[in-house]
């Protein structure tokens, strides 16, 4: 038997970080098991599907590595409609469903309560098809139904318990739950590696391959994916696009390794490793059945390592989107003929050492090529203090006269102007460090001096002292 995994995303809105994390757990499987990966678009919901949604899926699958041409389809679930209402008419004539026009207000008027469910009350009484009529299965009255799950053992659930589910609409189509069925036995899906969430809909859905005649697949319900307060991660409520990781500047590696640690981990306490490493030892039965905490500033710290681990001409290449502005990604503050590309590569391996998403290049090295420096209010206040309009006019009659404009001599120079005051050299650079970058965080002081040149640095740091006269 060849193994077949499916993913099957609706293109209904940005792309979840849950649904990349289950992407990659087929992905992963369907390699390790010498199987195929199925890409299905579940574009059934067509008010709200919109053709750049599915680009997006496909965008964000080649940026995680799940590239196009790699795997089968895309498939649409909206062209297989046909063997949808197939399926439900084989279902009605063979006896296992039924037709009703039941309303949740006649369910309440008849049982006197609160809807607790269908009572089956056309279960006898079958309308046949017509305008408003809703096509129920009919669950067994006796015995129980046991999902074989490779992460969660055997779930039972006792089929007296389950309604009579509506498996087509009163205008004849097809609902998920039948839909998702059907398109799993037309492209031969040998097994359903999914989020817990779909746990509850699984027993109707073997019930149904059951009915159908076909062998359900094989089954594992991966954790949910929660946040810092153990709640679900919410569209709504929670950073969950993975677009929105992408362009603030996450690394696909870093994004990916991070993914498949929601709830699982490689061998030896490790966590950041290689991906073949992960593509090795990946074991559906040793996920973790426990909700998964995606934990944002975990991630970001991974972010950092691996930014940090890049060739610097590597570094220098992913962080051309920031330095140039893409179309979902803002351009810099600064206008295109103004960016030095030998000034960044001066530069570059000191800031792969600061930032932990790429997006924060922007900031460190944005006063290699403004003009002026973009001023931090907070940050002048808090260092332009009594004193600091003289330590600006030594530091500029020492820079002046420097022989050599270079780091060290920077340094040293600042220094015995320091000194002469009694401060030691981080209150003295302080000052000098707001002129010239306008932050007080940022790129070491001198050798941030050296790349912006003599004329630029002393031009800045003679407007500072005029600013505080």
């Amino acid at each position: 038997m060849t193994v077949r995994v499916r993913f099957a995303p609706s293109p209904t809105g940005m792309f979840h970080v849950g649904g990349a994390r289950s992407a990659l757990q087929n992905w992963i499987y369907a390699k390790q098991q010498g199987g195929v990966f199925v890409l299905r678009i579940e574009d059934t919901d067509a008010a709200r599907n919109k053709p750049e949604w599915t680009e997006g899926i496909l965008s964000a699958l080649d940026w995680i590595g799940i590239s196009r041409g790699s795997y089968e389809g895309p498939h649409f679930q909206s062209e297989n409609a046909g063997e949808h209402r197939a399926a439900a008419a084989r279902l009605h004539d063979s006896g296992r469903a039924y037709y009703c026009d039941c309303t949740r207000e006649d369910v309440q008027a008849r049982t006197g309560s609160q809807y607790q469910g269908y009572d089956g009350y056309h279960r006898d009484r079958d309308l046949g098809p017509g305008v408003g009529h809703a096509l129920r299965f009919r669950t067994p009255d006796e015995g129980t139904t046991v999902v074989v799950d490779l992460i969660r053992g055997e779930p039972t659930f006792e089929n007296r318990l389950i309604e009579d589910f509506v498996i087509a609409r009163g205008d004849g189509s097809p609902v998920f739950l039948l839909a998702n069925v059907v398109d799993d036995m037309t492209m031969g899906i040998t097994h359903v590696i999914r989020a817990e969430e779909h746990l509850p809909n699984t027993p109707k859905q073997q019930l149904l391959w059951d009915a159908l005649g076909v062998k359900p697949p094989v089954w594992a319900h991966v954790p949910v994916v929660v946040n810092e307060k153990r709640q679900k991660l919410s569209k709504r409520r929670d950073k969950v696009a993975l677009e929105a990781y992408r362009e603030e500047g996450y690394l696909a590696g870093a994004m990916r390794n991070y993914l498949m640690l929601l709830g699982w981990a490689p061998s030896g306490d490790r966590e950041i490793v290689p991906w073949s490493v992960i593509e090795d030892e990946f074991r559906l039965d040793e996920v973790n059945p426990s909700p998964a905490f995606f934990d944002e500033k975990k991630l970001r710290a991974f972010n950092g390592e691996y930014i940090r681990a890049l060739p610097v001409a590597e570094f220098i290449d992913a962080c051309q989107p920031w330095l140039t502005g893409t179309g979902t990604i803002a351009p810099p503050p600064w206008q295109p003929e103004e960016f030095d590309a030998d000034a960044f590569a001066a530069v570059a391996a000191l800031a792969q050492t600061r930032i932990t998403v790429l997006s924060e290049i922007v900031p460190n090295v944005d006063f290699l090529f403004l003009a002026s420096p973009l001023i931090d209010e907070a940050a002048w206040t808090k260092t332009m203090k009594d004193g600091s309009a003289e330590l600006l006019d030594a530091a500029v009659a020492a820079f002046e006269t420097l022989e050599s404009w270079d780091a060290e001599s920077l340094k040293s120079t600042l220094e015995a102007v320091g000194a002469e005051r009694g401060l030691k050299l981080g209150k003295t650079q302080a000052p000098v460090r707001v002129a010239v970058t306008g932050r007080t965080v940022g790129l070491p002081l001198f050798e941030s001096l050296e790349v912006l040149g003599r004329e630029r640095a002393l031009t800045r740091m003679r407007a500072a002292r005029l600013r505080l006269v």
